[in-house]
């Protein structure tokens, strides 16, 4: 059977084929032998959001998963033998329907032995949905830990099929104060959210950005939220100018950051730091304000300055960060790391387990992992919550670069102290030139 896919995969066919043309590895990592006699197929549903709104998250998952497969097309040696692996990608559309669609069509339909939904929320807790109802071991990443157990019920009750691992809320917004602290201010913060799902819990006064920037210190002002897409933030920026507000945290996304640094510009208002979620995840929401974009701050995912090293291939984070940038003439972006990294998990899951073929036994593999990957380490064992894997997050800024216009530089590593910054924090230069 080949791989259906919408996307540009080489089906089973051919990778079968380039299998008997020759020699094949007979593990990753091992020396090129002989075919080894296959105790089966290992079938793995990888879905991710390839098209719609939410597409700049999935983009590097298909990229990585053609390197991974290059790495697996010999098959696998594993505790139970030697295996096949087919991977069957599905494009979650940016929908959460859909991802609940493609995900029940691989589970009962395809038989797939592990699910891997990965990259926003959207395209997990739909398909993880479905895997614990159809109990089917889940994999997943790319989304705040929280958000993925607490709206799906697990937050009392704990899941027995879907785990994911990713960091937290808390820890984004500790980050988002820790970064502050190292900068010389007021301690005056205005906070920008907009009416939204988004702002509404980034703006929650009980578990929100407020609750660890008042804890810290700080001085909050919280004026009212904006209407996403709206073209006059001056509400805002007059409660922030008359409080004297230093630092400016939340959440928004792209076009409404760059209408709201416009706006600052034009009214005066320079304060010295903003922290924004979501805008300012990928180069592009930097590059869209121009030169003030510089200076801007966020949480940090993951960046070539992350010295793990792959299990798969052996690539540390700048090896893969060249190959990427070298092969698809783009800038890196901070999936890539979590696009390989839940590949790095399933294989070891694999790897592990007592029977691949058995999804009983595979769940039994996913429970006990406890591995280094490109990311960090990944452990269930230690997490907040017992479907929960916790990764590193850094505070970062970006900065003028010499081979893109901004690069994302670590710069406070409060919550996770896994390694030094790059460089210190400094206020924005606020050049409109």
């Amino acid at each position: 059977m080949e791989s259906k896919s919408s996307l540009s995969m080489p089906s089973r066919r051919t990778v079968l084929k380039g299998i008997g043309a020759g020699l094949a590895a007979s593990a990753l990592g091992a020396p090129m032998i002989a075919r080894a006699q296959s105790a089966g197929t290992i079938k793995v549903g990888f879905i991710t959001p390839a098209t719609g709104p939410l597409a700049l998250f999935g983009e590097t998952d298909g990229w990585a998963l053609e390197k991974i497969k290059e790495q697996l097309k010999g098959g696998l040696d594993t505790a139970a033998g030697h295996f096949n692996v087919e991977f069957l990608i599905r494009d979650s559309q940016s929908d959460p329907n859909k991802s609940a669609e493609v995900a029940g069509d691989l589970i009962l339909n395809e038989g797939v032995h592990l699910l891997l939904p990965a990259s926003t929320t959207d395209t997990v807790s739909p398909a993880a949905d479905q895997a614990e109802l159809n109990e089917c071991p889940c994999i997943s990443t790319g989304a705040p830990w929280q958000a993925i157990i607490f709206p799906r019920g697990g937050k009392d009750k704990p899941f027995k099929w879907t785990y994911h691992f990713f960091w937290g809320l808390d820890e984004a917004l500790n980050t988002y104060v820790g970064l502050w602290n190292t900068l010389e201010s007021n301690r005056k913060v205005g906070m920008l959210f907009p009416q939204n799902a988004d702002g509404e819990t980034w703006g929650n006064m009980d578990y929100g950005l407020p609750a660890p920037t008042k804890k810290a210190g700080f001085e909050i002002v919280v004026p009212g939220f904006f209407q996403p897409r709206t073209n006059d933030f001056s509400a805002q920026i007059s409660a922030f100018k008359q409080a004297n507000c230093d630092i400016i945290g939340g959440i928004a996304y792209p076009a409404d950051l760059k209408t709201f640094v416009n706006q600052c510009a034009q009214q005066g208002y320079k304060p010295k730091a903003i922290t924004v979620a979501a805008a300012l995840l990928f180069a592009s929401g930097v590059e869209a304000m121009g030169s003030l974009g510089e200076g801007m701050s966020s949480e940090v995912w993951w960046t070539p300055a992350f010295p793990f090293k792959s299990t798969l291939t052996g690539q540390v984070s700048r090896d893969l960060t060249d190959q990427w940038e070298a092969e698809k003439k783009k800038q890196w972006t901070q999936p890539l790391g979590y696009s390989h990294a839940i590949l790095e998990v399933a294989i070891d899951v694999l790897k592990r387990s007592k029977n691949p073929l058995d999804r009983a036994a595979n769940l039994e593999a996913v429970v006990a992992t406890n591995m280094q990957t490109l990311i960090g380490p990944v452990n269930f064992a230690k997490g907040p919550h017992q479907n929960v894997a916790t990764s590193p997050i850094f505070g970062g800024q970006w900065v003028k670069g010499d081979k893109w216009p901004y690069d994302l530089k670590i710069v406070d590593n409060t919550v996770n102290k896994l390694f030094q910054p790059e460089r210190k924090i400094v206020p924005l230069p606020w050049r409109t030139a």
